[in-house]
């Protein structure tokens, strides 16, 4: 997929409507990842809608695959041929046991060797990559606490990213932070159909692109002058 987002007139109730200075140079951003990252059931389209009209974002995320299927595939050619100038990256729910050797990671080893793969050569073509955890599900315990299966993935994300000296978003921490905080009633506010507590409606998107956003200033600040200003 590649579009230019544009914030419409009921998105713009929600945040202000206002193109970046003139002298911000149009930039190319590219998404890559599974089904939590794609404009349909992910955080992408949401994340997209937070950056000014100088930003272009194409989703080359995909559902279903993973860090090693994504690239086994032979998607990483056409990332790379639109020589962006960031690439986002998040993998992780689909590499996990059970998923089929074609798909699944060891976040000890090969989850790591995908990554810093796709760190490699988007850095080959120019551009600058930001490594981002897998974001949490939303399973609580009896407690009603999160109770994610997906730390060892997310760890591997952050260790990598401090190695290659790559921004990092620890979204998979700071989304347990907020549905904690939240608790399950509300968390379910996010599901797009009963009982799936994976993906995102419109809502739980939004909530995600926020907290993305809210590291990003920090941990990109290059990227995040290009950002809408804040409601």
């Amino acid at each position: 997929m590649n579009r230019r987002w544009t914030v419409g007139v009921a998105s713009c109730a929600l945040m202000v409507c206002a193109s970046l200075p003139a002298q911000e140079a149009a930039i190319d951003i590219v998404l890559i990842g599974d089904s939590t990252v794609t404009d349909a059931s992910g955080w992408g389209k949401a994340l997209a809608e937070r950056f000014g009209d100088a930003v272009t974002v194409h989703n080359l995320a995909v559902g279903g695959r993973s860090a090693r299927s994504w690239y086994d595939e032979g998607r990483l050619p056409a990332a790379l041929a639109l020589k962006p100038d960031f690439v986002f990256i998040q993998f992780g729910h689909n590499g996990q046991p059970g998923k089929g050797p074609e798909r699944e990671t060891d976040p000890a080893t090969t989850y790591r060797d995908f990554l810093r793969h796709y760190v490699t050569a988007f850095r080959d073509v120019g551009a600058r990559p930001i490594l981002i955890s897998s974001v949490t599900r939303r399973t609580f315990d009896d407690r009603g606490h999160i109770e994610s299966s997906l730390t060892p993935w997310a760890e591997a994300a952050g260790v990598v990213a401090a190695q290659m000296k790559v921004p990092f978003i620890d979204l998979h921490t700071t989304s347990i932070a907020l549905h904690n905080e939240m608790g399950v009633e509300a968390s379910m506010r996010f599901n797009p159909e009963e009982g799936d507590r994976t993906h995102f409606n419109e809502v739980g998107a939004a909530a995600m692109a926020d907290l993305i956003v809210a590291d990003l200033r920090t941990a990109a600040p290059e990227l995040a002058v290009y950002l809408r200003p804040l409601p």
